[in-house]
């Protein structure tokens, strides 16, 4: 079975997508530096089993709590 250079790229293209929307939404959640952690994401999704285990740390992190401004 032999992949076409097009497929691969069309699959990484729609997996870097993918990752940054759930990279963004995550990391708006759980990490204070949401563009950041976009970003990795977006990079890790070259090598799909790096973003997975991403995902998965993303996943299990603690949410941060948010306070508002000392009144």
């Amino acid at each position: 079975m032999s992949i076409n250079a097009t497929l691969l790229g069309q699959i990484v293209a729609v997996l870097m997508i993918v990752m940054a929307v759930a990279g963004y939404y995550l990391g708006k959640r759980k990490t204070q530096t949401p563009v950041l952690t976009t970003v990795i994401a977006i990079v890790s999704s070259l090598i799909p089993p790096l973003a997975l285990l991403f995902l998965m740390a993303l996943v299990l992190k603690n949410d941060v709590n948010v306070q508002a401004g000392n009144v």
